[in-house]
């Protein structure tokens, strides 16, 4: 039987929504086929989590660790479900090309464009895809650029947000002119630049991708809603949200937005299981927000939803990326 270790933790504000994930993805694997161990990953420390809940310290030179019966294991397989640095951001997939080790995500330049937010609405709008106008501010540059100059390009309302990173954290929705600089500050405590984004009011969905080498999935969308400003932390984790799966959208705009997330999904060389998240603003018109290529994957995240809306069994999707690469 192949060993796959669930890389989770972080060092991000998500560090415990990753280790969410990794419950949910240990209870997805089937354990007729495979053996499953929890790999946390801190820049502090690298410990397997074994089944009598000790830990065994992880060798960085080959990804190795030690059972509590003295059996050394090399995982065949590794599922990444860190959630931000370094597990979205090309680090840890680069570490895992040196050693030679297969991976469920995406490869390092693919990881490194879609973490960065200012990067990846560049890149896609340079292909024709509609985003929203942003601009990014430095760490050590903040001053450099006045309320006026953002408040003139972007306008108000806007979102201020992390330009690296989830949405969960350090992300404010700004009304007024006085709430700028705040915003600002509160965003560089989550990174090191800050991207500001003009507000697109409208109807937020989301839409799941996988593919292998012998399969293609598009998974139903998901509409979003919520009374919160936008869809954060709380929304996200404490149920402060409506997800509906299929979203009310028509059957024609359904078909455009699972088209364009298939044809992202190629253009970019995506691998694994990865979620755009749009904005539906008038006449149908589809606006990318961003792209998850570590979704959440507790039972009740976006992916297990719309894997069950499409009549999947997720034991059979997660052995199609396991066996896939």
């Amino acid at each position: 039987m192949k060993t796959i270790a669930i890389i989770c933790g972080g060092d991000s504000s998500e560090h415990d929504v990753s280790m969410r994930s990794a419950i949910g993805i240990e209870s997805f694997i089937d354990k007729d086929k495979y053996i499953v161990y929890k790999v946390e990953l801190t820049s502090e420390r690298w410990e397997a989590i074994l089944p009598d809940g000790n830990r065994s310290k992880v060798d960085r030179n080959d990804f190795t660790f030690t059972t509590e019966k003295g059996e050394t294991i090399r995982p065949d397989f590794c599922y990444i479900t860190i959630h931000g640095a370094p597990g979205e951001n090309g680090v840890l997939q680069g570490y895992y090309d040196l050693i030679g080790m297969p991976y469920s995500t995406s490869g390092v330049l693919v990881e490194a464009l879609t973490f960065d937010k200012f990067v990846l609405n560049n890149y896609m709008r340079s292909l024709g895809v509609s985003v929203a106008d942003s601009l990014i501010i430095r760490i050590g540059q903040e001053n450099e650029v006045s309320d006026e100059d953002i408040l003139d390009r972007i306008g108000l309302p806007c979102f201020v947000k992390p330009a690296r990173g989830g949405s969960s954290f350090g992300t404010t929705k700004v009304k007024t002119p006085e709430a700028l600089r705040p915003a600002i500050e509160l965003a560089l405590k989550e990174g090191e630049d800050v991207m500001v984004e003009a507000f697109m009011g409208g109807t937020e969905i989301t839409c799941g991708c996988y593919k292998t080498r012998t399969s293609a999935h598009v998974l139903p969308i998901t509409e979003v809603v919520t009374t919160n400003e936008f869809f954060d932390y709380d929304a996200k984790y404490n149920g402060q949200v409506e997800e509906i799966t299929p979203a009310r959208i028509s059957d024609r705009l359904t078909q455009r937005v699972q088209t364009l997330t298939s044809t992202i999904y190629d253009i970019l060389g995506c691998y694994g299981i990865i979620r755009i998240d749009y904005i539906i603003t008038e006449g149908e018109k589809i606006n990318l927000l961003e792209i998850n290529t570590t979704p959440g994957m507790t039972a009740t995240s976006f992916i297990p939803q719309q894997i069950r809306a499409a009549g999947l069994d997720i034991k059979d999707v997660m052995t199609d990326i396991i066996e896939g690469k």
